[in-house]
């Protein structure tokens, strides 16, 4: 997951340091419309991935072998209809998530850079479904290698496109392209070759009503979140482009917003990969009606995604001039002095939205859809996106109460997760209490 980050990091570190604040912006631009498609490929490859595990736990291989082929004819539907819609609405869409506040220059790019990569996506959903396939049973070194060798491709790339042959934000288009491709194909192999314990027959490569609806109702809860996360997304880039002085300030604001967003990715992929690992174990342990080892799984996912989101914390906090200078070039004063101050801000009280990530996941993996759709969709949707609105009236430095609403509703997700949680944690416990007992008296 850290890797799969580093695709975004590695291209904004290319593109801040040599193509400015407009190529910055746009980027930022596209990220609406990548978490959208993200969306989509998640609601499909969690679904599908729970239900994975779970018949695996079960000893089911026949239900497994075809929960993997309709993942396949998911992610083949989706790009055939949402690539195409998505291709020729693009310029109101970009108008819509505040295009139009920006330069020129910076919405042209914008739409250069969206126009290559849309196609990429089929590669793209293929390899990441197929990955999270491949941890579902317990592959984890083919499903890492996958990820390794898309970002090794693009890590060369990248500088290769952008200054070798002077192609800027169209090479980084091309550069994810590529590496798409060969993550894509590294992934097929793994099956086609046979190596996998759950084996890819053309023939299971179709829908089964009975699996779609349990795999998309499990799914529905990360989906939710991606969506949430776009909405959140376009609803900072409205409010900058509301609240901002002039063309210039706007694209400012958003060239700040990008760099925030490629550091969120960097230091919140790890914890996702956290969560991925989880993930299965926990499916599989609970359809085998293990809870000691749930239990385990959970506490463990925990705390170690409470270290990793504190140390997130307490880098932004204490050292954002280092981080924002990895984005920036030298030139570019202004911007690095808004981004450090943002992110800051923004981000003062993410050590304390752990909770809410583990007990997401929690919920998505034992089946229970409804408790995760509504922790999934509480941080973003509940909380966030009407602080967004409402506080830039309440305070005279209106982008102030812009960033503000972050780490407001980071708090109130945490207070708001609590009882859930542990409500379950201590089921789990009892239930662990009992299976010790039964089996002792046999």
């Amino acid at each position: 997951m850290t890797l799969n980050a580093l695709y975004s990091v590695v291209d904004r570190f290319w593109i801040g340091r040599g193509c400015g604040e407009d190529a910055m912006a746009a980027l930022t631009l596209s990220i609406p419309l990548a978490m959208v498609f993200a969306a989509f490929g998640v609601w499909i490859g969690a679904g599908h991935s729970a239900v994975l595990s779970i018949r695996l736990g079960e000893g089911d291989r026949v239900a497994a072998e075809k929960t993997l082929g309709e993942l396949v004819a998911f992610k083949l539907l989706f790009f055939c209809v949402l690539t195409p819609l998505v291709f020729v609405s693009l310029d109101p869409i970009l108008r819509w998530t505040g295009g139009t506040s920006v330069t020129p220059t910076a919405l042209v790019e914008a739409k250069r850079y969206l126009r290559i990569v849309l196609f990429s996506h089929v590669f793209s959903h293929l390899a990441f479904g197929l990955s999270a396939a491949m941890r579902s049973e317990g592959a984890v070194f083919p499903s890492m290698s996958c990820m390794v060798i898309g970002f090794g491709a693009n890590l060369v790339l990248d500088p290769l496109f952008i200054f070798g042959f002077k192609m800027g934000v169209s090479g980084a288009a091309w550069a994810t392209d590529v590496a798409m491709v060969l993550s894509c194909a590294w992934a097929l192999s793994f099956y086609l070759r046979g190596r996998s314990a759950v084996r890819l027959r053309w023939g299971r490569i179709r829908f089964v009503p009975s699996i779609a609806r349990r795999a998309m109702g499990i799914g529905l809860s990360p989906f939710l979140q991606q969506i949430m996360g776009a909405l959140v997304t376009v609803s900072l880039q409205m409010a900058f482009a509301k609240w901002a002085d002039d063309e210039a300030a706007a694209t400012r604001q958003l060239a700040s917003l990008g760099i925030f967003q490629v550091v969120m990715l960097l230091f919140l992929m790890p914890v996702l990969g956290v969560q991925q690992g989880i993930g299965p174990i926990i499916g599989f342990n609970w359809g085998a009606r293990n809870y000691e080892r749930v239990r385990s799984a959970l506490v463990l996912g925990f705390w170690i995604t409470t270290a990793l989101v504190t140390l997130a914390a307490a880098v932004q906090v204490f050292m954002p001039g280092l981080v924002v200078r990895m984005f920036t070039s030298a030139s570019e004063e202004a911007l690095r002095k808004l981004a450090a101050g943002d992110l800051r801000l923004s981000n003062c009280m993410l050590w304390c939205i752990g909770l809410n990530i583990v007990a997401t996941t929690y919920f998505q993996s034992i089946g229970k859809p409804a408790m995760a759709i509504v922790l999934s969709t509480l941080r973003q949707g509940v909380c966030l996106i009407p602080c967004i609105w409402i506080l830039p009236h309440v305070f005279c430095d209106h982008t102030f109460g812009i960033w503000l609403a972050l780490p407001i509703s980071d708090v109130l997700a945490f207070l708001a997760t609590i009882p859930p949680f542990f409500l379950h944690a201590r089921f789990l416990s009892r239930a662990a209490l009992s299976r010790r007992r039964f089996f002792g008296r046999m």
